[in-house]
């Protein structure tokens, strides 16, 4: 989360230069063709990447359709500090979940705040930029569940392609690509990456790893898509670069509200731009591309989905397929630790004349990096994915900020004269504080998602189900010891870290149970329980004969033919890590698929052995 307070700050020093340079790139309005041969839905993580791979081919005719406008509107995108600004703005969707039972408790109406990229890069426009693929056992176990052609040794050379990696240290790792469209920086900000968190991890016994390398486990610098101080984006690295094509038309605030089928076959979809409906026909395919909560959506809009949850909204069953099951996500919780070195950034650092200035004249400094400078992932069996996931966030709270943490998180508003009061007691006694951030990684509650009506304007009920499965709150709590594990290494305490500062937090629906009880932590999950933005497999992959799945290993809807979807939604289970450089995998592979192509042959060469 950023410290918006700060953003306010920094908006009128750089609106001036960012508009001067991007003032000769706005988006011309185009006249669209009646049809074309691909048609996008959805301008996000995965759609840009399928937009440049499919418009290479110039005898192929591409149209993309964004809900949302211009990623040069918002001058937060662009600044990686600034990424929680993002949020609640005309860029999000600002959905939010349904009232959760047994999680987000403390929330308004225990509803979790699910913010979403409604702009041209989707939610990359919004994310915290961390560059992780997931383990090399996810992928085979999808491979093992049916889905053929998805081991890890099919899908390195897709994460390869992508890569421009800037690290010194990984340019010559095999693992790695040069010259690809996504730039890969080193996320280290502060002496607490190296001199404290790194040391932590080394002190329990974890070494430093490349977590995108040969082995995941361990602590991993931290890898983020930032190209020379600025978010790199998937409008930014892929389709930007595209635009000038002849054959690529983008159509931006266009929200689609159906896929037209007939005689059980994708012909076009109908959009809404401008107060009017379009209606725009597909020569060779439709392909969904709006994420794991907006695919589903379209899809059922569009008759394909359950068969009594589409009856119940008056919408004719086209194909009754599990679309909008097996939602999953990653959730996380913060525990705050004490730094008394002065590492951490905090209001006063980020608004500062000095951080501004190297900003706008270098790209460098404060504002140039996310502050997750590190993340860890353990297991009990490196023959398996790892269960937990950790990121280290060198941000300090403020209470001037106070307002803007609750809305970020949805938290009730009776909470808010009590945490104010907590980064109060902090701010006078001088104490800096930084964030382990523990995740649960492979949650075996899973959620839906559903039609509210038969209006595509109205939000989806999102019930992501969080903490349902007994076992999920029991490693969740695990991971939570973990972290208290660090306050005890003296690398932690060398800068008056304590395995009891997290106690210190304002949590008062918990303040009747012993504290650092196991009844006290899964209290304080129970009503702590943010989400890590990755909600997946909502359009599962699958064998034909899966009775779960909606798509097949090409991504082929089943039974609908000319019709794919392509984005975090078709993954057969969630990865272990963030999902982004994963979903930009899926589309680099699907574009071979679509246009019948190897354009990885090369690299697989090389990485087979990996």
């Amino acid at each position: 989360m950023v410290l918006k307070a700060a953003v306010i700050v920094l908006f009128l020093a750089v609106a001036v230069v960012y508009f001067t340079k991007n003032r000769n790139n706005t988006d011309e309005h185009i006249l669209l063709n009646s049809s074309y041969d691909y048609i996008i839905l959805g301008a996000g993580s995965a759609g840009c990447v399928l937009a440049n791979r499919l418009s290479e081919n110039p005898e192929s005719s591409v149209l993309i359709l964004e809900a949302g406008g211009s990623e040069l509107e918002n001058i937060n995108i662009s600044i990686p500090l600034a990424a929680g600004g993002v949020q609640l703005s005309k860029e999000d969707w600002m959905f939010r979940s349904v009232p959760q039972k047994k999680a987000c408790l403390a929330m308004r109406d225990k509803r979790c705040a699910w913010p979403r990229g409604r702009v041209l890069g989707g939610t990359s426009n919004m994310n915290y930029m961390q560059y992780i693929r997931g383990s090399r056992h996810d992928y085979d176990g999808w491979a093992r569940e049916g889905c053929t052609g998805w081991s890890y040794r099919d899908v390195l050379p897709y994460f390869i392609k992508s890569e421009d990696v800037q690290i010194p240290e990984l340019q010559n790792s095999d693992y790695h690509g040069k010259g690809g469209y996504l730039s890969v920086s080193d996320g280290t900000t502060t002496p607490l990456n190296k001199k404290v968190y790194a040391r932590a991890m080394e002190e329990l016994g974890y070494p430093i790893t490349d977590c995108n390398g040969k082995s995941q486990i361990g602590y991993c610098p931290s890898q983020e898509t930032i190209k020379n101080g600025e978010r790199c984006s998937t409008v930014k690295a892929f389709l930007r670069p595209a635009m000038g094509r002849k054959n690529l038309h983008v159509s931006m605030n266009s929200h689609v509200t159906k896929i037209l089928i007939k005689d059980k076959k994708a012909v076009g979809v109908t959009f809404v731009k401008d107060n009017r409906k379009h209606v725009i026909m597909a020569n060779k395919e439709v392909i969904v591309s709006a994420g794991a909560v907006s695919s589903p959506q379209i899809l059922m809009f569009s008759g394909i989905g359950p068969k009594e949850h589409l009856k119940s909204k008056g919408i004719p069953v086209i194909a009754d397929l599990p679309v909008g099951d097996n939602l999953q996500d990653h959730i996380m919780t913060f525990i705050d630790f004490h730094d008394n070195s002065s590492s951490v950034t905090n209001l006063a650092k980020v608004s500062s004349p000095v951080t501004i200035l190297q900003y706008l004249a270098m790209k460098s400094g404060t504002l140039s990096k996310t502050h997750l400078e590190g993340t860890a992932f353990i297991t009990d069996d490196e023959k398996l994915p790892p269960r937990l996931q950790f990121h280290f966030f060198s941000i300090s709270y403020v209470p001037e900020i106070t307002q803007e943490y609750m809305d970020f998180l949805n938290l009730d508003p009776k909470l808010k004269e009590g945490k104010e009061k907590e980064f109060q007691e902090k701010k006078d006694k001088n104490i800096g504080t930084f964030i382990v951030l523990p995740i649960l990684l492979h949650p075996k509650s899973k959620g839906t998602i559903r039609l509210q009506s038969d209006d595509p304007f109205d939000p989806p009920l999102i019930d992501p189900n969080y903490l349902d499965h007994p076992d999920d709150i029991k490693t969740f709590v695990r991971g939570v010891r973990e972290s208290l594990r660090l306050g005890d290494t003296k690398a932690f305490q060398s800068i008056g870290a304590s395995p009891q500062d997290p106690l210190e937090a304002y949590t008062p629906q918990c303040d009747d149970l012993s504290r650092d009880s196991d009844e006290y932590w899964v209290c304080r999950l129970r009503h702590y329980t943010f989400t890590v933005y990755h909600p997946t497999s909502t359009c599962r992959m699958g064998a034909k004969d899966d009775p779960t799945a909606v798509v097949d290993p090409e991504l082929r809807v089943r039974g609908i033919p000319n019709l794919r979807v392509v984005d975090a939604s078709v993954m057969r289970n969630v990865p272990s890590g963030n999902t982004n450089a994963p979903t930009i995998m899926i589309a680099e592979k699907a574009a071979d698929m679509i246009r019948n192509i190897d354009s990885v042959k090369s690299l697989r060469e090389k990485t087979g052995q990996l």
